[in-house]
């Protein structure tokens, strides 16, 4: 990668593009066979490079079929805190490391990321239920998040300015604002790392997120202790591939910390502990807030850096392309099951095309193929666990109870050990809890609309405002959504998705509302300084 250049992975793109694809397949396929040879191992923790273990193990199983990925180190308070020390330790010397040497580490990170691909793609597919495609395309923006923050930090000359006023010949008695002064004053404005970082990656996105958020700390000069999801939704083996290809790259003792655990431990530490500056969260509204509200109850001063989920609407207009319309929505509802905080899971279609849109919708939905991940022409596996399907089928009951389902609804016989389901659309009202409650599995609920001003309040009547969608020719329709969706990351007449799918350095992925803490997004240029404070420094010669 060329110096200040910065190009997408677009790993599959490539291959596809070039009449490679069935190179593209062997090597994902040959890396997880790989990568099942190793199951069943047993891995530790990571604290200042040396290995830490647990006096009790954490048996990580694959969503596909059951089998043990591995075991990994139940974590402690105890844990939490070393680490926590050692990033402490590690500190001084990290934020004053020239901002260039972070700059050129971080982008051979991501060469290291790079040559491994196909490795971690195929882990993260095991661990979450993801399809190649899906898991290629998380590793890509991974590497993507490395390469465009270190193009950020070099761009902004690590965001470093400085301001002068010159001596001036006139002369007074005292000081005031804006008196005049005989000597030169140089001012410094610089951005500084705020110290100890607690990074909680969510299982949906555990490279991509996870990555995204240590790397957005640690290059600007913070430290960090990373927590994988480590209860229920494992995704333990990424965290680990994430450290020792820091380590691999020279990410530095104690920069990088890694620390499985469940959240009522080293999630709990991370929060309560005076010595840990900052919280980078993504995951449920609830936790979010949760971990700010017990923060300031202590009277501790930590900066939150949260995603916390949505609840996604797109419109289809009665000006809409319905081909576009149906592909678009398909794929943002039902890719990986819905598991994305990003997942259409409200559409709102114009009364005159209503039948023929859920008509459409159903026979693409009939379409996907359910089954295997690893298998190329599955489009959606398996929930990530048992409470997951819990969810879903509560849900589908509930539609049932207030409303109607369309399509699905169901559990897939895969004679796999593990929860797969239907592609489900249902049919409630407005003020159904299904309309605005994150569900976090492929359900999407339908509703017909007359006018467009109806529609936009509808689109707009929930807590969340993460990711929205439309589908219209009509220019003033398109003028109105854009002035009026309450969302962050937006969407019109996009053909691959609906909502989901944000690509580091051409969208900013960003919520709103009750989808945000701070409303700034990851892949942007607002992005890293959120992981700094600034300062003013004066300096009269």
């Amino acid at each position: 990668m060329a110096r200040g250049k910065f190009e997408n992975e677009f790993t599959y793109k490539r291959f596809v593009e070039g009449g490679r694809e069935s190179e593209f397949d062997k090597l994902f396929d040959s890396a997880a066979q790989a990568v099942k040879a190793q199951f069943g191992k047993k891995y530790p923790m990571y604290i200042n490079g040396h290995e830490v273990f647990a006096n009790e193990t954490l048996a990580e199983r694959s969503p596909i079929d059951g089998s043990v990925i591995g075991y990994f180190q139940k974590g402690t308070r105890e844990q939490a805190k070393l680490a926590i020390r050692a990033a402490s330790d590690a500190f001084a010397k990290w934020k004053n490391t020239d901002y260039r040497e972070r700059v050129a580490l971080f982008r051979k990170v991501a060469d290291v990321f790079s040559k491994n691909k196909f490795t971690l793609s195929a882990i993260l597919s095991y661990e979450n239920g993801k399809s190649r495609y899906e898991s290629v395309g998380e590793v890509d923006e991974a590497i993507d998040f490395m390469r465009y923050y270190a193009n950020e930090l070099e761009a902004n000359k690590g965001f470093t300015r400085k301001t002068k006023m010159a001596e001036s010949k006139a002369r007074v008695s005292a000081g005031f604002q804006g008196a005049p002064s005989e000597r030169p004053e140089t001012v410094t404005i610089r951005m500084e790392p705020y110290g100890v970082f607690g990074i909680i990656a969510p299982f949906n996105f555990p490279v991509s997120i996870g990555t995204g958020m240590s790397v957005g700390a640690m290059i600007t000069g913070n430290t960090v202790v990373f927590k994988p999801s480590s209860s229920d939704s494992m995704t333990m083996l990424t965290g680990l591939k994430i450290y020792e290809y820091m380590k691999e790259a020279g990410v530095p003792d104690g920069v990088f910390n890694y620390v499985s655990g469940p959240g009522s431990q080293v999630g709990e530490e991370l929060v309560v502990n005076r010595n840990v500056a900052g919280i980078a969260f993504t995951g449920s509204k609830s936790v979010g807030l949760g971990m700010i509200s017990k923060s300031y109850e202590l009277g501790l001063h930590k900066t939150f850096i949260v995603e916390m989920g949505g609840k996604n609407p797109v419109i289809v207009s009665k000006n809409a392309d319905l081909g576009l319309a149906v592909s678009g929505v398909a794929s943002a509802a039902f890719g990986f099951d819905g598991q994305k905080c990003s997942a259409c899971s409200r559409v709102y279609v114009h009364e005159s095309i209503k039948e023929q849109f859920i008509s459409n919708l159903i026979d693409k939905a009939r379409s996907f193929k359910i089954g295997n991940p690893l298998d190329k022409e599955v489009y959606m596996g398996p929930l990530i666990s048992g409470n997951a399907y819990k969810t879903y089928e509560e849900a589908v009951e509930k539609a049932k109870a207030t409303g109607r389902v369309l399509y699905g609804g169901n559990k897939v016989n895969t004679r796999l050990n593990g929860y797969y389901v239907e592609p489900t659309i249902v049919e409630v009202r407005h003020d159904d809890e299904l309309v605005h409650n994150e569900l976090f599995v492929p359900i999407l609920t339908v509703e017909g609309f007359k006018s467009f001003e109806e529609v936009l309040k509808m689109a707009n009547d929930v807590e969340y405002g993460l990711t929205a969608g439309l589908y219209s020719k009509k220019k003033k329709e398109i003028n109105d959504f854009m002035d009026r969706i309450e969302a962050g990351t937006v969407y019109i007449n996009r053909q691959t998705s609906a909502t989901t799918g944000a690509i580091v350095g051409l969208h900013t992925f960003v919520g709103w509302k009750g989808s945000s803490i701070n409303g700034k997004g990851s892949g942007s240029k607002f992005y890293l300084p959120q992981f700094m404070r600034e300062q003013s420094l004066s300096l009269t010669k």
